[in-house]
């Protein structure tokens, strides 16, 4: 499959920022080599000088690349970091930034010793933001994800009663958005009903839901590469009044939150405004999460809705709003859109009406 390659040069353009005449950076996270060139296997190496870019591959990838990263260099290796050193010998490369999380330390250990003259360090944090901005094609992806995922929880929803099983929703769920077009689910599907509901990431299992429970339905799809994720609770009647007042004080949290997101606002102060809604309260000991997270090429990518974040909304961002409380023993509840932050407000990209549904 061949991709359009327009976006990759402005990409690739912005990650070569600073660099200098010798310098090179390595680039190891599969999902920021599919970002940067198009290529979409699950493994390979890009490295990028000042005025040069090469995807080193394995045999099992070189017509892949070939096809998909248009007007990059291929070179094939049969050690990683044998091909690392040759390309760098090539170039003289004298500094190479890494992604640090992504190179063991036995690869980075064998590269000092066989490029001894060059000096290997980290790549900031700005690495981790390259990706947060999205292009009109990509909120296209994620919308279609969205819409994918929201269509086959509606043609399930039914299943949600007493007696039927947590993993039983989910593998129906899952197929369901496979079916409606998805390339696969954008995580382990959570179906969590009563107490398990209580475990923010408990995963679906034998459980029967009863009557009486919140079930709490965090699930998305993947298009094009591209992540949607939303969190529905129901609660399978008949509902109790606490539990009716707790679904509205986190639908509340949810709405502030929401309501506050435009260009220019802090990460911070979207935390703060959804923890300070449930703390008035008197809930605040059970958000034990932050409010939200970036959305794309990952489920979870920057920027992160969390306490003390100082990084700056900026149109263009996709971010979910998840807060959630949780009553260990008991059960929980938790409200997640994905929202678009625009230069005023923002626009929810997540289908499935958010009032309190009685099933």
């Amino acid at each position: 499959m061949r991709h359009d390659p327009s976006p990759y040069p402005e990409r690739v353009n912005r990650l070569r920022a600073g660099i200098s005449e010798n310098d090179a950076l390595l680039i190891l996270h599969e999902k920021n080599i599919r970002y940067l060139t198009g290529f979409t296997g699950s493994d390979g190496t890009l490295m990028a000088g000042r005025d040069w870019l090469a995807l080193l591959v394995d045999g099992r990838y070189t017509t892949q690349a070939r096809g998909e990263a248009v007007g990059t260099e291929i070179f094939e290796f049969r050690s990683r970091v044998d091909g690392i050193t040759a390309v760098a010998g090539e170039r003289a490369v004298g500094a190479i930034g890494f992604e640090s999380p992504s190179l063991s330390v036995e690869d980075y250990l064998r590269l000092q010793e066989k490029l001894p003259g060059a000096v290997f360090s980290p790549l900031s944090d700005g690495l981790r933001s390259l990706r947060a901005v999205k292009n009109e094609e990509e909120i296209a992806l994620i919308r279609k994800a969205a819409l994918i995922a929201g269509e086959a929880l509606a043609a399930i929803r039914e299943m949600i009663r007493p007696d039927v099983r947590e993993k039983e929703i989910a593998l129906e769920l899952e197929y369901r958005m496979r079916r409606g077009g998805a390339e696969q689910a954008a995580f382990e599907t959570i179906v969590a009903a009563g107490a398990n509901a209580a475990l923010p990431h408990a995963r679906p299992g034998c459980r029967a839901i009863a009557a009486g429970d919140c079930v709490i339905v965090d699930y998305g799809a993947v298009s094009g590469g591209y992540h949607s994720d939303e969190t529905c609770t129901y609660i399978v009647g008949p509902a109790s009044e606490r539990q009716r007042e707790v679904y509205r004080l986190v639908r509340e949290a949810h709405d502030r939150a929401i309501r506050a997101i435009r260009a220019g606002v802090t990460c911070g102060a979207i935390d703060r405004i959804a923890r300070e809604s449930l703390e008035e309260a008197g809930l605040g000991a059970h958000f034990s999460h932050g409010t939200g997270h970036g959305v794309g090429l990952d489920v979870h990518e920057a920027p992160r809705l969390a306490a003390g974040r100082e990084d700056i909304l900026r149109a263009g961002m996709v971010v979910t709003v998840e807060p959630g409380i949780y009553l260990p023993g008991d059960w929980g509840i938790r409200i997640e859109d994905t929202v678009l932050v625009k230069e005023e407000g923002c626009e929810i990209l997540t289908p499935t009406s958010k009032e309190l549904t009685v099933l």
